[in-house]
């Protein structure tokens, strides 16, 4: 470590600032250590620090202002916070607050602590010289199957939780059904010091009672009827693992109370038997109800829901992160085309504009099962607005048939303004036949100059323009037009178009366009 590392520890401890002060500047860096709030405000008007050890309870600060004092006035220097366990939430809420980390006293792992402060150095570093864009915590989410997208309240919360991950305190996942509660559990236990045991999953609300106790518990034989053997349960099965309690809110009050034994002293009694087995699992609790009005209504034990909530995660439903339907769309179909093992269809510009719109109040999981459906339905390469299924179109348009919505949009316009004309123009297309060559031709070189002076003062107002069409659409159009113009003759067109006529061929099968 070079001479340039500046520490600040920060506790009215004397015993905790030397033993920093020992263990620091044999490894290169400088230690300055503050008593006291005051004193180290005074300190971090003298030297700029790229890591401070913050105490959270001083005889005149408190921790957390402290924290956010000294990123106030030195932003690039990152903070751990050192605290018992009692103290573990306010932790938490340091680490919302901007801590890089913290860490429980007393010290029990002395390479840990070393490893920390590098860390948190090497990582402030990092910052001051642009590196590090991509988080540390992106190729565990990734394997995790888990899409954190890109809003910042996702950013931040899945920060979070890479350092919760590595605790050993309890998580409870609070959201709407379907919007991947499992999923980031998944995460905390794959960015866990557990991530080489078992992750088990297992649904509350998908059990009856005396069933729910044995698949947690396990049972004897002859416990009851049809206990015909011994039956290891999932606390045993998850032994120094994850286990995952989906739906917590739908556990009966007798299991809550079994499950409150488990937490307060790891150990619990097969369903019939008398022997005490002791288990190590990490519980991560995720439920879609409000626990705490639950408590208020008497149908959560409160000791319980503060067992399971030392640190609370809430994840956004997808309506609130809009932004990130077309990465999740994008994925769906790429998990599509794995399994059906062919190149996933295009969505076109409309269709992604509904997609957008929708409310989705089945959240995540009904996005991928509309994703999955639109493939099916879709025959061609670009899934269209009519593969969507008739709940989001009617949502969409509530007020008319959404397949001709379009049309309707335009009906009663005055006929005596430009819109009107033009309308009028559409609705009796049946003359244009009669039109001569020549007017067709400038009616032709008229509409198309027409559209784009319309784009240009759609630009002009800074109004919306509409979505783009797919670039398959558009190729599509392409060479329907070339075909049309040369009359079929594919070698023209395949010339006209800058590809070679096998190419053509190739793309005119792909669009199912034909000769005709």
């Amino acid at each position: 470590m070079n001479d340039q590392s500046y520490v600040l520890v920060i506790d009215d401890e004397m015993e905790v600032g030397t033993f920093f002060r020992r263990l620091l500047e044999r490894k290169g860096y400088r230690v300055k250590v503050a008593a006291s709030g005051a004193e180290a405000v005074r300190a971090l008007d003298e030297q700029q620090y790229q890591v401070a050890m913050v105490d959270l309870k001083l005889p005149d600060a408190n921790g957390l202002s402290l924290l956010q004092e000294i990123k106030n006035r030195q932003p690039g220097c990152e903070v751990i916070i050192m605290t018992g366990y009692s103290t573990t939430k306010t932790a938490v809420k340091a680490i919302q607050l901007g801590a890089f980390d913290y860490i429980d006293k007393p010290f029990e792992d002395i390479a840990e602590v070393e490893d920390l402060i590098d860390k948190a150095c090497d990582y402030g570093k990092s910052l001051q010289h642009g590196a590090g864009t991509q988080p540390e915590w992106f190729n565990t989410a990734a394997k995790a199957g888990f899409l954190v997208g890109g809003t910042a309240k996702m950013f931040k919360m899945v920060s979070i939780a890479d350092k919760i991950a590595k605790k050993n305190i309890n998580v409870l996942i609070q959201g709407e059904t379907g919007t991947g509660k499992e999923v980031l559990a998944r995460f905390i236990h794959a960015a866990s010091n557990r991530s080489d045991m078992l992750f088990i999953p297992v649904n509350c609300g998908a059990f009856p009672e005396n069933l729910l106790e044995s698949e947690l518990f396990g049972h004897e034989k002859g416990a009851f009827t049809g206990a015909s053997s011994q039956r290891r349960g999932i606390f045993e099965l998850a032994d120094r693992g994850t286990l995952f309690l989906d739906e917590i809110g739908e556990a009966s009050l007798s299991i809550q109370v079994k499950l409150l034994r488990v937490l307060e002293t790891g150990e619990f009694l097969r369903v019939g038997g008398e022997k005490t087995i002791h288990t190590d699992v990490r519980i991560v609790a995720a439920t879609n109800i409000d626990l705490e009005q639950a408590v208020r209504d008497k149908l959560f034990r409160e000791d319980l829901f503060y067992r399971l909530d030392v640190v609370r995660f809430e994840l956004p439903p997808l309506r609130e992160r809009r932004e990130d339907i077309p990465l999740l769309v994008k994925h769906f179909l790429k998990r599509n085309s794995e399994f059906a093992d062919k190149e996933p269809p295009q969505v076109s510009g409309e269709t992604m504009r509904l997609l957008m719109e929708y409310s989705w109040p089945g959240n995540i999981r009904e996005l991928a099962n509309t994703i999955d459906q639109a493939v099916a339905l879709c025959d061609g390469p670009v899934i269209l607005p009519n593969h969507l299924s008739d709940k989001i179109m009617n949502s969409l348009f509530p007020q008319n048939n959404w397949q001709t919505a379009d049309i309707n949009a335009a009906d009663n316009v005055p006929a005596n303004t430009i819109n009107g004309q033009l309308q009028n123009l559409l609705d009796h297309r049946e003359g244009l036949v009669s039109m001569s060559p020549e007017e067709l031709l400038i009616a032709h070189r008229l509409v198309r100059a027409i559209d784009s002076a319309i784009g240009e003062a759609i630009d002009t107002r800074k109004l919306p323009r509409p979505e783009p069409p797919a670039l398959q659409e558009v190729e599509a159009r392409a060479i329907r037009d070339a075909l049309s113009y040369h009359r079929g003759n594919v070698t023209s067109a395949s010339r006209s178009l800058g590809i070679g006529r096998n190419t053509l061929y190739r793309k005119m099968k792909e669009y199912n366009i034909d000769l005709n």
